[in-house]
């Protein structure tokens, strides 16, 4: 435990949170932000260079796993 602190303050990143959702995801990790784009694109609301830059941002704060 005390190693991943020393890590996050070295690098002054650390992971994004991570949330269970069993049932709700396959094998792999998606980001909040990549379920967000999701959505919008099944809406019908086409991407733009923000929407990048804010999916970016949401999966590095929060991930669901498995």
């Amino acid at each position: 435990m005390q190693e991943e602190k020393d890590n996050t303050q070295e690098t002054g990143q650390a992971g994004p949170y991570r949330v269970r959702l069993p049932g709700f995801i396959n094998d792999e990790e998606i980001g909040l932000g990549d379920a967000v784009k999701r959505m919008t694109y099944a809406m019908g609301i086409r991407p733009c260079g923000g929407c990048e830059r804010r999916s970016a941002a949401l999966n590095r704060w929060v991930a669901f796993t498995r």
